[in-house]
């Protein structure tokens, strides 16, 4: 990787909550829970799924992807591009030893998007929510210190809760905007042609009830995912229970509306996130349920990955080794730069 200073190092960082500053609302509140030695690494970890996720969106199609591939395979390298947010997750994947399958399965979550694919089960939209969301709670994991299985798993549960959510949240956004992420096999089970309901978005009795289902297995997952909070360092676990709280309150913020997310998007007021930050603060108490449940089937390929990488001591060694060799750098550029040499 190309030499850095301590300086370049928070000028990067500072581009990166400058990115998020304008969304990501979630994670700024949730991040002010989290421990000062992780904050730095989660911020650049969002701040390059923000750079993806923006790339995708403008309209970049199927080149962006493309482009997004060729950087990630850059900063995996070592060799980021030029960019504030490539460097400091280059840093971050560095320094953590994260499987490239776990960025790599980002990326494609939105390829999906880019080809417009449409989930036809259940099953098929955990897979799109494996890709889009759990591989950013299992990287988020690796920050934390975690990489035991059991509770990536649960890590992964949380992730594709919070993506159910947000769907069940942005029925009417995503169908305006021609996207529609419901499960197929539901919307048929329900009498609703997608076809129809894309062109005239409308709200139904029976939309209710595909969402409302929707909702109910998002809140399996979420009552999974509390097991795996546990299993976290003491203090990650406020910062998390915030985020998991904060979300399933999206979930009944729409099913007070009579699950009508069409018409409206539900909004959490901040009244009620200052009150469930309170409860987050002691972090949730979980016991052993779901402790031992295995990974979702759409999810395990994350668990399996993140097994497979050196972890524990060698992970340590390597990434300590890493620093000798950024401070050997370091000092050696110094030294030139102090005897008037090319650096």
């Amino acid at each position: 990787m190309a030499i850095t200073t301590p300086e370049t190092v928070q000028a990067d960082l500072a581009a990166c909550r400058v990115m998020l500053a304008g969304g990501s609302k979630t994670f700024r509140a949730a991040s002010l829970l989290l421990p000062r030695r992780i904050a730095d690494d989660a911020t650049a970890l969002y701040a390059f799924c923000r750079v993806a996720d923006d790339a995708v969106d403008e309209g970049g199609g199927a080149p962006a992807v493309a482009m997004l591939r060729e950087r990630l395979a850059a900063l995996c390298a070592g060799r980021p591009f030029a960019h504030p947010a490539d460097r400091a997750f280059a840093r971050v994947i560095a320094r953590h030893a994260i499987p490239r399958t776990l960025p790599e399965a980002l990326i494609e979550g939105l390829e999906w998007d880019v080809e417009g694919r449409r989930c036809a089960t259940l099953h098929e939209l955990e897979a799109y929510s494996a890709r889009v969301a759990a591989a950013v709670g299992a990287m988020m994991a690796i920050l934390m210190g975690t990489r035991a299985p059991e509770a990536i798993a649960r890590a992964c549960d949380l992730g594709v809760a919070m993506q159910m959510t947000n769907i069940a949240r942005d029925v009417g956004e995503d169908a305006r905007n021609g996207r529609l992420y419901l499960p197929l096999e539901w919307l048929a089970e329900a009498g609703i042609d997608p076809a129809r309901f894309l062109a005239a978005p409308a709200f139904t009795p029976a939309l209710a009830r595909v969402v409302a289902r929707l909702l109910a297995r998002a809140d399996q997952l979420y009552q999974r995912s509390e097991a795996g909070i546990g299993m976290l360092p003491r203090d990650c676990r406020a910062g998390i229970a915030a985020a998991r709280l904060v979300y399933a309150e999206i979930g009944r913020e729409v099913e007070r509306h009579g699950h009508d997310s069409v018409s409206r998007r539900a909004v959490v007021p901040a009244w009620r996130k200052a009150r469930l930050l309170a409860r987050a603060v002691p972090a949730l108490a979980a016991g052993p349920r779901h402790a031992a449940d295995p990974p979702l089937a759409a999810t395990r390929f994350l668990v399996e990955a993140i097994a497979a990488e050196p972890g524990g001591v060698a992970a340590a060694l390597s990434g300590f080794r890493t620093r000798i060799v950024w401070a050997v750098e370091l000092f050696d550029r110094l030294d030139r730069s102090e005897r008037g040499l090319p650096v």
